[in-house]
């Protein structure tokens, strides 16, 4: 197992003064994801030219130029006279963690699980003064022998993964191009219409997650990432269709999402229903907003699995392409009207109550470019704390064969996470193990 050691960590800010006195009052989309946190993982292999901690002191300056047009990632969290939450942004900065590891990021990857990965992603839990937290950090690794990790994570309440990627991304493009080929826009969430509905499923869910709170257990968990390639996507997508079904294709969201909830109700001991689940999509492009939007702009839905069971994948994804079409503009400027209306003092885990499955289809995490001759070998993303049921991330994989290849995360206790590791439905396809539980189906 590679080592890592710390070097140092350091406060790193915009190359450019903030404009003094500017606020960004955060939306009832942030507001409800306070208790979250993301954590991402990205690897790069290269061959070693340098000498140690060169590189990280060229990041270190790409950053600061970027970090100009992220304002609110450098600011700091202060209560409005209302009492809710706001960015004062200012020129605090972000942190900075540099570290190196033995080995190369290649025999890292070959025996990585989520206790090792974490050790890439730095992360501090809200200070008793948040005026004095800072809401973003970023942990450099340099292998000693070739490739780096970058680790980021941040708080739920500020970005959800796709703004998270946003970050890197502008990252990236100040390192390779010296300039963000996209930068970030930091606009309001649509104003809701009058005359919304003050009930619909979005809304239920919503009330319900808000009402009951999950209760939280110290059952050890962990995370599994397996890569299906297109061919393997195709011949799920192909299982979980439905007769006659050419006008209504399944999206490789749609039927992995299906594979792994009923095979996972399975293990869990469900006969006749499957265990509800949440899905988590980006609704950008439902509210007409532009890519670069920053914040939070995912919405959770439910999809109940009565009537259901382990075997009957295509009605499953049948279930889900249905509440995926129905997230559309109008329900969800209703759930935020009555977010706005409920002002929610203390906002749930949203990840706690069900079995969650969030979609990164809209993910560009593999353009993250910072130098020509590096190879994005790998992302990892984690909505954190991993509490409930389970969590299922479906991503991109590196797209080496293909646009419909994915990478789907699973975060489960242990007993269960082995079991799907197991599983027969599973294994017929066989994907790589990317992380976890000695990375092999046998």
């Amino acid at each position: 197992m590679a080592e890592i050691s710390i070097i140092c960590k350091r406060t790193v800010v915009s190359t450019k003064p903030v404009v003094p006195r500017k606020f960004n009052l955060l939306s009832v989309l942030d507001r409800v994801m306070e208790g979250n946190h993301l954590r991402m993982a990205f690897y790069y292999d290269f061959p070693t030219r340098r000498r140690p901690g060169e590189l990280t002191k060229k990041l270190r300056e790409s950053m600061s130029e970027m970090l100009s047009d992220f304002p609110v990632v450098i600011g700091r969290l202060v209560r409005n006279p209302e009492g809710r939450w706001t960015v004062k942004c200012n020129d605090a900065g972000l942190r900075m963690v540099e570290a190196r590891a033995k080995g190369t990021v290649n025999e890292w990857l070959k025996n990585v699980d989520r206790e090792k990965e974490m050790k890439l992603i730095h992360w501090e839990e809200m200070f008793h003064k948040p005026y004095f937290w800072s809401t973003f950090y970023v942990q450099i690794t340099e292998f000693e022998n070739g490739g780096l990790a970058i680790g980021l994570s941040c708080s739920h309440l500020l970005s959800d993964p796709t703004s998270a990627t946003i970050v890197i991304k502008a990252w990236a493009d100040t390192t390779l191009k010296g300039e963000i080929v996209s930068p970030p826009l930091f606009n309001p969430l649509p104003s809701p219409k009058e005359g919304n509905k003050n009930t619909n499923n979005l809304i239920s869910h919503y009330k319900s997650v808000i009402q009951n709170s999950p209760q939280i257990s110290d059952t050890k968990r962990t995370t599994i990432a397996l890569q299906f390639n297109q061919q393997m996507v195709r011949s799920c997508i192909s299982m979980a269709a439905t007769p006659n079904a050419q006008d209504h294709e399944l999206m490789p969201f749609e039927a992995l999402a299906a594979l792994f909830w009923t095979r996972i109700s399975k293990l869990k001991g469900r006969k006749s229903s499957l265990v509800d689940m949440s899905i988590c999509l980006d609704m950008r492009k439902v509210l007409g907003l532009d890519k670069g939007f920053f914040g939070n702009c995912m919405v959770y839905k439910m999809v109940q699995g009565d009537g259901l069971d382990e075997n009957e994948v295509s009605k499953a994804a049948g279930f889900i392409k249905e509440a995926v079409s129905r997230m559309e503009s109008d329900e969800v400027m209703d759930l935020i009207d009555w977010l706005e209306q409920e002002n929610c003092e203390n906002p749930p885990l949203m990840n706690g109550s069900h079995l969650i499955c969030v979609s990164l289809e809209n993910g560009d995490a593999y353009s993250a470019v910072f130098e020509e001759n590096w190879s994005l070998v790998r992302v990892s993303y984690y909505i954190e704390p991993a509490v409930g049921p389970g969590q299922i991330v479906i991503g991109p994989s590196p797209g080496i064969d293909g646009p419909d290849g994915r990478v789907v995360a699973v975060t489960l206790p242990e007993d269960e996470a082995e079991k799907l590791l197991e599983d027969e439905v599973i294994r017929k396809f066989a994907p790589t193990v990317l992380l976890g539980l000695n990375k092999k189906l046998s």
